[in-house]
């Protein structure tokens, strides 16, 4: 079994590779085909065309994608839209054009309308508004779904989407602007015990509710997902509902995201809340009952995921420290 995994160096992507690797340790007879960025430029259509001839992988999982947080959605509207458009274009067709019959691909939370229902269910797709600081990226993403839809309908291939809550964990992005909530915050709460600063600001009320599923939990339901044989995911998906949500079905509060993160990094000082900052969307919770039938929960704790990542930043900060 020849498997490509695009966007093995991301945070999904290379969570994804290391439990492929750990079969593949165990036994499984795998293939294992990367590609770095530098080697493989995925809004390429015609290097994506010659590498997918060339390999002809038997399964493909498509966790490639620009990704960033408000600040950088807001900045780079066009390249989010664009880059994203192009990868799931051209790796899905030139999938399908190389014989390629399974492939999954990731995509967001942020698919989902603004005011949605809580829980989000499967079927609240295109049924509202998009968010505004997001919709480039979550219409790309809503594209991608539609693209693997489509080719299931036209040509019989089987290819599956999976739309996670929001991901942390290993290799996340921690920078000050450009990163999402819990990693932004491990790194303010790092810096405040660094400085010995006795208050720590957080934008907004803290009020807002949001749901975090450790990466290595969407790593195993992405492979649970690719796992499933045809007939078991169709009995819970439709010719054009395909995708599922990949959740803990469980959220906290900000200020208790906050209190965990805190106690985690050992920090003493006070949480201050900036009413005077946006809150965003009041509740983002995923509906993961559709995955539950299936047969696959999350496994690890929010206060376990956040100390792993936590033990991963210091690492590698000490780890670029040496390099330097």
């Amino acid at each position: 079994m020849k498997i490509y995994v695009a966007g093995h160096q991301g945070m999904v992507g290379a969570a994804i590779l290391r439990q492929l690797q750990a079969r593949q340790n165990s036994g499984a007879d795998l293939v294992l085909v990367t590609r770095t960025r530098d080697d493989l430029n995925l809004t390429d259509q015609m290097a994506v065309r010659n590498f997918m001839q060339a390999e002809r992988p038997d399964q493909v999982i498509l966790a490639a994608a620009k990704v960033g947080g408000i600040v950088a959605n807001n900045n780079y509207p066009a390249q989010f839209i664009y880059e994203n458009l192009m990868i799931e274009c051209n790796v899905i067709h030139q999938a399908y054009a190389a014989g390629v019959q399974h492939l999954l691909q990731l995509g967001s939370s942020c698919i989902y309308p603004k005011n949605a229902e809580q829980p989000m269910r499967e079927s609240a797709l295109l049924t509202g508004t998009l968010e505004p600081t997001n919709e480039p990226y979550a219409i790309a993403k809503i594209a991608g779904i539609k693209l693997c839809e489509s080719y299931n309908r036209q040509y019989g291939t089987d290819y599956r989407s999976v739309m996670p809550t929001n991901l942390y964990g290993p290799g996340d992005n921690f920078h000050p602007e450009n990163s999402h909530v819990l990693p932004a915050l491990i790194r303010r709460f790092h810096q405040a015990v660094r400085d010995n600063a006795a208050e720590v600001v957080i934008w907004g009320s803290g009020n807002p509710m949001r749901e975090f599923l450790h990466v290595d939990d969407m790593a195993a339901a992405s492979l649970f997902v690719m796992d499933l044989d045809r007939e078991a995911y169709q009995a819970e998906t439709r010719e054009m509902l395909s995708h599922i949500n990949v959740g803990s079905g469980t959220d906290v509060t900000i200020r208790e995201l906050a209190e965990t993160i805190a106690e985690v990094t050992g920090f003493k000082g006070r949480l201050s809340f900036d009413t005077t900052k946006p809150d965003g969307t009041p509740r983002k919770l995923m509906d993961v009952s559709r995955l539950a039938r299936m047969g696959w929960e999350y496994t690890i704790t929010l206060d376990d995921g956040i100390r792993d990542t936590y033990d991963w930043f210091l690492k590698q900060r000490d780890k670029d420290l040496r390099a330097k």
